[in-house]
């Protein structure tokens, strides 16, 4: 059989151990021809093709991004690009397409399934917000790289006597700020689940600091939005799937709680740090299994499903209940736990 395989989206840590156990198992087991798409949906677009074998992915398991690129090409934003695309796999003779990626590499997969092509989705988002599975591989490692953040700038907070403000990644859903700020300690965390009152943010702040706290930290996801009409808020310009490019949150949030509570406040933003490196253990595991059991989709002619975690297994879903929404932060792990440390 030969297989394609493509990498969307935003890079993460883990995509090279999908690749490199795809192509372990699919060439030493089942004996398939295995070629990857450069960039993404671009690749497949503009037919920009490598081979892959397991000499190829020699030494890939510890390295973040992904050998492949990737890219945010959205096929249906193109005149005709749903059908070149589907066009450009027949005539490289692709029986089964693997896509790796989040809602939006695997919204373009589940639209050509109904046209279709025949392919298995692996789940791909640091953010954790992909409905069906109960984590998603790189998440862990932006989670540990945000809590490692969190614990060196405790200390200079604590030296300065200072307010330091931590903008997470976190579009849709707070999971990173949310786990992150409990490991780390956090004095506040802002999620966009959550609409927050700068106020009532720095009257907590000011509260902490009268009992004699001196240092606090406060994590901001990306997305994380003001109550409607207690702080200004930007607007920005659009990727190729509609999503408005965000940043900056933290440094509105910080220059409040200076204005507000007269506290030396500074803002650190981690941005694409928190994606670049080396995974952990976990998601190297994580991403083995996926790959692993994406092959076999393939192999059992499970067209249209995505590879997911639950309960502990590796399990399939149909990528129809995977696309579409976002998974939110669970309220009991923010206000059952986190909250309980404001303020």
């Amino acid at each position: 059989m030969r297989v394609g395989l493509l990498t969307g989206g935003g890079d993460c840590p883990g995509l090279n151990a999908v690749i490199r156990a795809v192509v372990r198992k699919g060439e030493f087991q089942y004996g398939d021809d295995l070629v990857g798409f450069l960039d993404g949906w671009k690749g497949v677009l503009e037919r920009q093709t490598m081979p892959l074998d397991v000499e190829a992915c020699r030494g890939i398991l510890p390295k973040g991004g992904t050998m492949l690129g990737t890219s945010r090409t959205n096929p249906y934003k193109l005149e005709g690009g749903a059908q070149q695309a589907l066009d450009n796999l027949r005539a490289e003779r692709i029986d089964s397409l693997i896509a790796i990626g989040g809602d939006d590499t695997l919204g373009v997969a589940n639209k050509l399934a109904k046209e279709g092509l025949v392919c298995v989705g692996v789940p791909k988002t640091i953010d954790n917000d992909l409905e069906g599975t109960e984590v998603t591989f790189g998440f862990h490692t932006a989670v540990q790289i945000a809590s490692d953040a969190i614990d060196r700038l405790h200390t200079t907070a604590e030296s300065h006597d200072r307010v330091m403000v931590v903008e997470v990644m976190g579009r849709h859903a707070g999971w990173i700020a949310t786990e992150a700020g409990i490991a780390g300690g956090a004095a506040f965390i802002l999620i966009p689940e959550e609409p927050f009152d700068i106020e009532d943010v720095c009257a907590r702040l000011k509260s902490r600091h009268d009992r004699g706290r001196y240092a606090s930290i406060v994590v901001v996801a990306e997305g994380a939005v003001p109550k409607e009409g207690t702080m200004e808020v930007q607007s920005g310009e659009t990727d190729a799937f509609g999503h408005v490019r965000l940043g900056g949150i933290g440094n509105r949030v910080a220059a409040s709680i200076g204005e507000k509570t007269g506290f030396e406040t500074r803002v650190t933003i981690l941005g694409h740090i928190q994606r670049g490196g080396t995974p952990t253990a976990f998601d190297r595991i994580l991403a083995t299994r996926f790959g692993i059991a994406a092959i076999d989709a393939v192999h059992d002619g499970a067209t249209g499903q995505m590879v997911a975690l639950q309960a502990g297994q590796i399990v399939r879903i149909p990528l129809s209940e995977a696309v579409g929404s976002s998974k939110t932060v669970d309220p009991e792990l923010y206000h059952g736990v986190a909250e309980v440390f404001f303020g």
